[in-house]
């Protein structure tokens, strides 16, 4: 049967496409090869014949899991009841260990294989370092609740302390940073800096894990903070979006001179810091009580109970 001209030509058409789509995948061949090359490049960087690094993934739900148990019935999704209390618990709380302690062994072993490090048990260490952080949590329970309570007491919006355990990215970001920092304090690699580039990506808050925070801190609004690793915080100390606590503009071997050093600023206790301002280096500390205005840029130490604004600036209309 003889086909119509508009059938030959569309057959055409698919040939033609086909045959273009095989010309050029005989081209990946040569990609790969490329690819596996460039691996062997020492300038280059890979993760190849290196034990696994612990699963992003993994740790996202230890953070979600810890927030049920840190505040509980909050973010559960069955309802929560004196009955069913200690059950819910146990369950999140079994997940968490088993899910923990096979991640920081993953992580530890990861240290030792790939940076010849002596052998630690990674296994048995895995599962000593996730009990003593189950262990730290009625003491982060505690602590948390005072950040709450700072944060109804430092923002008139607030209609509730649900509220803003539910929905304020300052608590969220907190929340995390508290995990991590336990998980930091217990010297576990890897794991604490995922947890808080995770709270970084969905917040805006970038909270190095290494940083010393006392309670009843307040993060308002929060977009933009970045608070460093060597940073000390006090008690009842309360910032704004867009504030910097960082470090002093580094030379470029920086990273192997000033790694593990100071090099952050000190925020004493119920200091106040307004939103934009930038606070550097580990000479800069800001006294008690006191208040650094917008948009500030401060290097130096500042007394306790002063006032840092800028002079108001000449608007002009046009």
């Amino acid at each position: 049967m003889k086909l119509s001209d508009d059938v030959e030509k569309t057959l055409q058409v698919c040939r033609t496409g086909f045959e273009t789509h095989s010309r050029f995948r005989k081209h990946l061949p040569r990609v790969v090869n490329d690819i596996v090359t460039s691996c062997h490049d020492e300038e280059c960087f890979e993760h190849i014949d290196a034990e696994l690094i612990p699963s992003r993934e993994s740790v996202i739900e230890i953070v979600a899991r810890l927030r049920e148990i840190l505040f509980p019935g909050y973010f559960n999704k069955e309802k929560l009841d004196r009955t069913n209390l200690g059950c819910q618990i146990g369950r999140s709380v079994d997940v968490v260990f088993e899910t923990l302690s096979k991640q920081v062994a993953h992580s530890l072993r990861h240290e030792c294989l790939r940076y010849d490090q002596p052998c630690i048990e990674c296994v048995k260490m895995g599962h000593e370092e996730a009990l003593g952080f189950m262990e730290s949590i009625p003491k982060m329970r505690k602590v948390l609740a005072t950040d709450v309570r700072a944060a109804y007491a430092g923002d008139p919006a607030a209609k509730s302390y649900d509220e803003i355990v539910f929905s304020y990215p300052g608590i969220f970001a907190i929340t995390v940073y508290r995990i991590a920092h336990q998980l930091f304090e217990q010297r576990i690699p890897l794991i604490p800096r995922i947890m808080s580039e995770c709270a970084h990506s969905i917040t805006g808050i970038d909270i190095h894990p290494g940083a010393r925070i006392g309670e009843s801190f307040f993060i308002d609004h929060g977009t933009g903070v970045v608070i460093g690793e060597t940073t000390v915080i006090g008690k009842n100390v309360r910032i704004y979006q867009g504030v910097t606590l960082g470090a002093l503009s580094l030379p470029r071997d920086a990273g192997e001179r000033l790694r593990g050093k100071r090099r952050h600023p000190t925020i004493e206790d119920e200091a106040i810091i307004y939103a934009g301002a930038t606070i550097l280096g580990e000479k800069a500390v800001i006294g008690a009580r006191s208040v650094i205005g917008g948009n500030v840029w401060i290097t130096e130490s500042v007394p306790p109970d002063t006032k840092v604004i800028l002079e108001a600036p000449r608007l002009i209309y046009k």
